[in-house]
């Protein structure tokens, strides 16, 4: 499983990228929002600290401009995948991008025909959206998993990255269900790394050592 970092913080970026635990970074426009005003610099400096994909979403809303401007995204970087919106009016324009050679991550993913139908467009990144199924009463991960064997039914080469993950259970879940792909806050990965039980044994091995009363492992 890859895993992506859900967030537009760079401190962030830093931290985790030295960790060698991140494959990517995904932004949208809410994340963007809580950084620096001059957005185009920070899109440039996550590509720049990242070697993997970074997906940067559209903010146009007419179809012919949302083309122009996925050229222009597509342009910051090698490493840009341009999100698009699971939107009926978007298809023409997402199938005219993958023609022309743009990597696509098509957002807000939240029924599998929708999954099979973008998969048919040869997209990038299918991104599926666990959380706000959650929200609403519906498991989101049973969704996911729903669309992981659509995947392996008919052999689409679009990976499913899942998103909108609010908890360390959710993520579990989906690497039984054999997602390729999934984007995290930083705050579901710190959960994920921490356990009490490793302090605790941590802490007991501690006191275990001091009882040696020596200064070094080699002593």
């Amino acid at each position: 499983m890859k895993i992506f970092l859900d967030t537009a913080n760079r401190e962030q970026i830093k931290k985790w990228t030295e960790t060698g635990l991140i494959d990517g970074v995904t932004t949208n426009p809410t994340l963007l929002s809580k950084e620096d005003s001059n957005t185009k610099k920070v899109l440039l400096d996550i590509c720049s600290m990242v070697n993997g994909p970074v997906s940067i979403e559209v903010v146009e809303k007419d179809p012919d401009a949302v083309y122009k401007q996925a050229k222009e995204i597509s342009n910051f970087a090698k490493n840009v995948v341009v999100k698009i919106p699971c939107m009926p009016e978007y298809f023409p324009t997402i199938h005219k991008l993958v023609c022309d050679g743009v990597k696509i991550n098509v957002t807000l993913v939240f029924t599998e025909i929708q999954a099979l139908l973008v998969a048919k467009l040869g997209v990038t990144f299918i991104s599926p959206f666990v959380g706000r199924w959650d929200d609403i009463g519906k498991d989101g991960v049973d969704f996911v998993e729903n669309i992981v064997t659509i995947k392996q039914n008919y052999g689409f080469k679009s990976e499913i990255l899942a998103a909108s993950i609010r908890n360390v259970y959710q993520w579990q879940r989906l690497a039984y269900a054999g997602v390729d792909i999934i984007t995290v806050p930083a705050e579901v990965i710190e959960k994920a790394i921490k356990h009490p039980l490793s302090t605790q044994g941590v802490e007991a091995f501690d006191k275990d050592w001091k009882k040696l009363n020596k200064k070094s492992l080699f002593e």
